[in-house]
């Protein structure tokens, strides 16, 4: 995606971009995670240097604007921060005053609502299940489409994937974009055996630019008396709702243009005594064994996925729903409980024990599946503290922060001449992002979605001239093209990508290091790596846990907006989070560390 510049110094003057960036920085993939405070101009950085270093601010945005910002151009937030930029344009705009007869307190409040990525999150969730979650699908879809150069062959094949899916999904007749882009749908079927890119481009920019206005006009409005009628029934918007009417009155003092306070001098915070070399793999084992130990007692309780099979009414009209903790599900019990043959028709008795039943309603295959293998495998997977925390055990979360993150590790892997690895690497990424489409049925388009991606899956990597070069079990390889060629859920998902990990744990040591060593020569040149032991502080316990719970909520934040995790629907947590946001103070993860904490 495009942003306004590439000047670190000037990008950070906007509070919504500095928010979108601090949430992408803190992702678990990277092994430096600073976070910005825009209103004193604060860098607090993690892991952090020793004490007698004096780091520079300018060093910092140097590496910042060479090693994360290309990264972040390629995220899923960059697209999300360009469409909350054109949102927020409008929303100032003096068209969206004469259109919809707004106020400056109305824009004013507008915008608190939907600036940030938890803005954008809160609108997203707003529309789930409408023609505004497509128009908005379709948008961010189009819009990484567009800035790929179809003549590179390095961008090919992921711009010609992006057409496939948008054929698939949004460009079908009878959704939402094409029957609401009226006046360029007309176009399409001619489309398709245009050769000319070029014309390609412009009818896909022509309806973008419909969706856009659609998006602007006729969900934001809605979006705003959503936000009035909910903050109203929270406590905890009263202030934000008070200070809104004292703007609309007129009785709020209004700042003079011009007269805005001064830019606070950008600075790093100085470590206390930190003991011990500069090593990012070391301090993420620590963090983990925090991040892990709150999962045992919180999120195995809750949904990262619904299972939402085709819907048949249970007792008294219910409808029944299976729950899956996705995070929960890594291994399947031992080989040789499996038989070599699996197919769709005869699933394998994972676990061999009898799952739970739904009244009502046969299982599918793919509930059977899950409920056979959670009895057994969900508590198993999760290490204990006790022993050492290895890279293994956290290269997963790292990994689901990868794919929203811009895949740095997979540049990484392309430099170093690894293309066995780089395409293990991209079949992980492919079956994690099968996962919510197969598991969640209610999406818009998701039969021919789960299709599509199964069938790309299986030609990609399961092919036999394909299988011969992948350094995983041929009963997981086999398994897994018997249900992805059809579409089906398979808990041999899980089993491949644990085998993956096995493969890239090393090269994702080497990735760690190679950040520490970059990082290191803008910071501290000469320095080399690791350094040498100074006497000093450890971090504490407390800290550890404020860091794991500061990179689990920008990894669940980001994978809400990315489409690996479902997306929330509308709580009284939103509205908690909206009232406790402050972009100059932390922005959105600083908001859901004060819920947490």
């Amino acid at each position: 995606a495009s942003i306004a510049s590439t000047d670190m110094g000037l990008l950070l003057q906007d509070d919504v971009f500095a928010d979108f960036f601090n949430t992408f920085l803190n992702l678990p993939v990277f092994g430096q995670t600073p976070l910005y405070i825009s209103g004193t101009g604060r860098w607090y950085l993690w892991p952090e240097l020793p004490s007698h270093l004096d780091p520079s601010p300018a060093a910092l945005l140097a590496w910042l604007e060479k090693h994360r910002l290309p990264h972040f151009c390629k995220s899923s937030l960059c697209l999300h921060l360009v469409l909350c930029q054109k949102l927020l344009g409008f929303i100032r705009s003096g068209e969206a005053a004469e259109l919809l007869n707004w106020r400056s307190a109305d824009q004013w409040l507008l915008e608190r609502c939907i600036s940030g990525s938890h803005g954008m999150r809160h609108f997203r969730a707003f529309v789930r299940g409408t023609a505004g979650e497509e128009l908005i699908d379709f948008w961010l879809i189009t819009e990484r489409l567009l800035g790929l150069d179809e003549s590179d062959g390095s961008q090919r094949d992921l711009f010609l994937s992006l057409v496939h899916r948008l054929r698939a999904t949004h460009l079908r007749e009878g959704s939402s974009v094409v029957t609401l882009c009226t006046t360029i749908a007309g176009s399409l079927p001619k489309a398709r055996h245009i050769q000319s890119i070029s014309t390609r481009r412009d009818i896909l920019s022509k309806m973008q630019e419909q969706a856009l206005f659609i998006i602007q006009s006729y969900w934001l409005p809605k979006f705003f008396v959503h936000c009035k009628m909910g903050m109203e029934e929270e406590e905890s918007c009263q202030p934000l709702l008070q200070e809104y009417q004292e703007r609309l009155s007129g009785a709020c003092w209004q700042e003079p243009p011009g007269l805005s306070e001064p830019l606070p001098t950008m600075h790093i915070k100085r470590s206390q005594d930190v003991s011990g070399p500069y090593c990012s793999q070391k301090a993420k084992a620590e963090i983990w064994a925090l991040v892990k130990e709150g999962r045992d007692t919180q999120e195995l309780k809750m949904a990262t996925f619904q299972v939402k099979p085709e819907k048949q009414p249970g007792p008294a009209g219910s409808t029944e729903e299976l729950y899956l903790d996705k995070d929960a599900l890594g291994s399947i019990p031992q080989q040789s409980e499996h038989p070599a043959n699996i197919s769709s028709a005869n699933p394998p008795p994972f676990g061999g024990r009898g799952g739970v039943t739904f009244p009502g309603r046969p299982q599918s295959n793919a509930e059977q599946d899950l409920c056979d293998l959670l009895p057994s495998a969900s508590l198993a997977r999760l290490p204990s503290l006790k022993k050492p925390v290895e890279t293994l055990d956290f290269l997963p979360w790292a990994l689901r922060g990868e794919a929203c993150a811009g895949r740095p590790f997979r540049e990484f892997l392309q430099r170093q001449n690894r293309p066995m690895e780089t395409h293990l690497l991209d079949l992980w990424h492919d079956l994690e992002e099968f996962l919510p489409v197969v598991l969640d049925s209610n999406r818009e388009n998701s039969f021919f979605l789960r299709h599509l991606m199964g069938e790309n899956i299986c030609k990609t990597y399961l092919e036999e001239d394909s299988i011969e070069k992948l350094p995983l079990e041929t009963r997981t390889l086999v398994s897994l093209w018997d249900h992805l060629i059809c579409g089906e859920f398979s808990p041999w998902i899980f089993r491949a990508q644990k085998e993956i990990c096995k493969v890239l744990c090393g090269l994702y040591e080497e990735f760690l290091a190679d950040d520490d060593r970059t990082f290191l020569q803008f910071m501290a040149p000469g320095m080399d790596v690791p350094m040498p032991e100074v006497p000093g502080r450890a971090a504490g316990r407390g800290e550890h846990f404020h860091l794991s719970q500061r990179m689990n909520q920008s990894l669940k934040l980001s994978q809400a907006l990315h489409g690996t995790r479902s997306l929330e629907g509308v709580s009284s947590k939103l509205w908690q989070l909206l009232a406790a946001r402050d972009l100059q103070k932390g922005g959105s993860i600083q908001a859901e560390m004060e819920l947490l904490l």
